[in-house]
Order: structure tokens, then sequence, then C-alpha cells
């Protein structure tokens, strides 16, 4: 069964995660170190082309009757409110 976008958004992030601790330790030999840079940099870009798309489809979800796209900025319920990185 083929895996859903969002499964393969959250991989990628995850794998970020992991390449970002590896490179941070900073005991990775350079060769090494600059193929996990590399995939980094191969993976966040993948990421914010699904992130793009995604934008795309919301603001197709929100057109007016006039083809006009709503724009409203996003704000979270005070339930969710926290810095980034808090969890």
């Amino acid at each position: 069964m083929a895996r859903k976008k969002s499964d393969q958004f959250e991989e990628s992030l995850k794998n970020i995660e992991k390449i970002v601790e590896k490179l941070e330790k900073g005991d990775l030999p350079l060769d090494e170190a600059m193929d996990a840079f590399a995939e980094g940099v191969r993976l966040v870009k993948q990421c914010q082309r699904k992130l793009e798309e995604a934008e795309a489809k919301v603001q197709t979800l929100l057109q007016s009757d006039q083809n006009e796209p709503l724009m409203a900025p996003f704000e979270l319920p005070a339930d969710d409110e926290r810095e980034v990185g808090d969890a």
C-alpha cells in the first residue's frame, strides 16, 4: 500500500531532525557530514514543495465567488498557543 503524502512529509521531517542531530555532534568524518548535509538539503526542499502544494490547495478551497482568494491570518486557539519547540 502506498504511503500517504502526509506520512511522507512527517517521515522527512523526522529524518531532517536526525541529520541535524548527527551534524551538531560534530563527530562525523567530513565525507559523511557532507553526504548528510546534502541529504538534509534534499529533504528540506522536498518538504518545502509539499508545503507549497498544501498552501495552494488551501487557497483554492478558500476561493470566493469572484475567484479571489480569501486570505486571513492563522490564529491558534488559546489552548494551542505555545512557542515553537515547546512540547
